[in-house]
């Protein structure tokens, strides 16, 4: 899940902020108000650029691991992820981009090892339905896969961990596969170990090295996206360290 909140106040997003913050200094004082927008805006311009997100992507991805052996864990944990919220009438909530892609990692992982599996997630932005209970009728109703356990009660990725070995230790199981994009995978990894499961990473693909071409230093909104998220973990991966 993407548990910081104020997500405005993080990198790259607080420039924006600052930018506009400056322009109100330098009512007052013009050099210090012209030179932090002048800061701010090259920073965003760095943040925008294919060749700095792709550069933190690949810093913070863990290795695709091989088709994993049957007896490498002992059940599948889905992590829930974004959700597109509805008007709670005529338009349901649904699983948005990053939760799909999970969902239908974690069923080609299910027809590979056959293991029991586990979907955690709370309401996600507003939405009514929990992002577990959105991957469940998914996964049952689109991909044939069972659900053992549905976890609908988490806020952040460590809760997912949390709640979800609650449900699975009763059981015996200690080894999970953890299924979920590959920038998330190291903080995701830490929080399912932190909680006492071992975790074994079936990330979705990671964003590829390719050589750099000329067009990686023009700012791009996908660019800019991909920076807020590796920033994001490597900031939010910092932050449990700290905490928990």
């Amino acid at each position: 899940m993407f548990d910081l909140s104020y997500s405005f106040l993080m990198p790259p997003t607080v420039l924006i902020v600052l930018c506009l913050v400056a322009a109100l200094i330098a009512l007052a004082l013009p050099r210090t108000g012209i030179g932090l927008m002048l800061g701010s805006g090259i920073l965003l311009y760095l943040s925008a650029l294919p060749a700095v997100s792709g550069y933190l992507m690949r810093r913070i991805q863990t290795d695709v691991p091989a088709a994993p052996e049957r007896g490498a864990a002992q059940a599948i944990v889905v992590l829930g992820g974004d959700v597109y919220a509805g008007n709670g009438r005529d338009v349901p909530d649904t699983l948005a981009p990053l939760s799909l892609q999970r969902v239908v990692y974690a069923a080609r992982l299910y027809r590979l090892v056959g293991l029991p599996v586990a979907v955690t997630g709370g309401p996600v932005g507003g939405s009514g339905v929990s992002s577990a209970a959105l991957m469940r009728q998914t996964l049952t109703e689109d991909f044939g896969v069972p659900v053992a356990w549905s976890e609908e009660q988490s806020r952040t990725t460590y809760e997912n961990a949390l709640f979800t070995a609650r449900l699975l230790k009763p059981a015996n199981i200690g080894t999970v596969f953890v299924v979920t994009q590959a920038w998330h995978m190291p903080r995701a990894m830490w929080s399912v170990e932190h909680v006492g499961l071992r975790a074994v990473p079936w990330p979705t693909p990671p964003v590829a090295e390719r050589p750099t071409i000329a067009t990686d230093f023009l700012p791009s909104p996908s660019a800019f996206g991909q920076t807020f998220l590796a920033l994001h973990e490597i900031l939010g991966l910092a932050y449990y360290r700290l905490r928990y």
